[in-house]
């Protein structure tokens, strides 16, 4: 047995030497992978924001509108027709012109309408005469009657006469006038004061009845014509004002509903509304406008519009907590202005939250940020730029 002993030792010595090598061995290689994988973990870095991409939630009072679009057109304006057939002359206004109410416009050859009128005046002298023939023969007839020497039936016949001959003199005196009108009717003058915006007829052309030649407008009273759709015109009143944007003109201008249709337009089931401007003074009739009619206004959590995202299933907006983003979904309730600028009311948002408005940029949940100083961002810096590229 004591023989062997040493050979024993030996071998539990070799056993203890390579278990502890092995341990050494499994201990530096799982360090090396520790190593390994905290040099492949990218390095989270710390976002800064401007001022700018930063806003509060809070609790406001938005406006509720609706979109509204449509031409301009004069509240007042006529088309200047023929009213009797004929050669066209004497036509000097061109589209521009000023002109006023009673003003003489154009006029068509009047020389068959006069030799029509004393036409009608003489077959109504001639009617008068004979109105005088049997005026003289009742009288006549009268006196022999009350002599006996006719009956009373031709005194009754001499009365009929009498009456026919009333009766055409009187039909006489309707033709004269008619004709006269007719007369009349050459001269084409303006029923309003206004500008003429159309000329359809040329001088010496022929022009029939009811043929167009010269439309005039008031451009100091214009108004909008606006389709609404029929869910919205449930919400539209009389008296309800809106912000219009003229094209061509930079100042917006103010409307007021004046008038509402009570029907509906055939095919696409809109309702016209008629919108009165405040100031038409420089407008042009046919010109677009667009803009905002205030139906009224609703209360909610309130945020810049471009701070919703929706570049997942459901809207979110990222907000900063504990110095990180986090994304918290919302919904929203309604879209409006506020301060001049595109406001959502939106729910499941606390109010005085601090929003990331659509310049931070998108950035991932848990990402470090941190507010810069408002003196240390430049006037003209563009806000997205700097967190998009420190996100990347």
């Amino acid at each position: 047995m004591k023989r062997w002993t040493p050979w024993i030792i030996a071998v539990l010595v070799l056993g203890l030497l390579a278990a502890g090598a092995l341990r050494t061995l499994s201990h530096r290689k799982q360090q090396q992978a520790e190593l390994a994988a905290a040099s492949a973990r990218p390095t989270q870095a710390t976002v800064e924001l401007l001022p700018g991409d930063v806003a509060q939630a809070q609790l406001r009072r938005l406006p509720i509108s609706l979109p509204i679009s449509g031409s301009l057109r004069p509240t007042r304006s006529a088309m200047v027709k023929a009213r009797v057939a004929g050669e066209l002359r004497d036509l000097s206004v061109r589209e521009g012109d000023t002109v006023r109410a009673g003003q003489v416009l154009a006029r068509i050859d009047a020389d068959e309408y006069q030799s029509r009128l004393r036409q009608a005046q003489q077959q109504a002298d001639a009617a008068r005469a004979q109105v005088d023939i049997a005026q003289r023969q009742f009288d006549n007839n009268k006196a022999l009657v009350s002599q006996g020497f006719i009956s009373a039936t031709a005194l009754q016949t001499s009365e009929a006469n009498l009456n026919a001959a009333r009766s055409t003199y009187q039909a006489a005196l309707s033709a004269v006038e008619v004709t006269r009108k007719s007369l009349d009717d050459t001269v084409l003058k303006s029923p309003m004061d206004g500008q003429i915006a159309q000329r359809l007829a040329q001088p010496g052309e022929r022009v029939g009845i009811d043929s167009r030649i010269v439309e005039v407008v008031d451009l100091k009273s214009l108004e909008l014509e606006a389709n609404l759709p029929a869910a919205d015109a449930l919400q539209a009143r009389v008296g309800q004002q809106a912000t219009l944007q003229i094209e061509g003109s930079a100042e917006p201008r103010a409307a007021r509903i004046a008038r509402i249709s009570p029907s509906t337009q055939a095919g696409s089931r809109s309702v016209l509304t008629y919108l009165g401007l405040d100031n038409p003074a420089g407008l042009r009739s046919g010109m677009f406008a667009r803009g905002q009619l205030q139906v009224g206004d609703t209360e909610g959590i309130a945020v810049p519009l471009d701070a919703v995202r929706t570049d997942k299933p459901a809207p979110y907006v990222q907000v900063v907590q504990n110095g990180a983003v986090a994304h918290v979904p919302v919904n929203i309730t309604q879209r409006g202005t506020l301060d001049a600028r595109p406001t959502a009311l939106v729910e499941g948002l606390p109010a005085n939250a601090q929003v990331l408005r659509g310049s931070a940029g998108p950035l991932p949940a848990g990402t470090l940020v941190k507010l810069a100083p408002a003196a240390a961002a430049p006037a003209s810096a563009t806000p997205a730029v700097p967190a998009a590229s420190a996100a990347r």
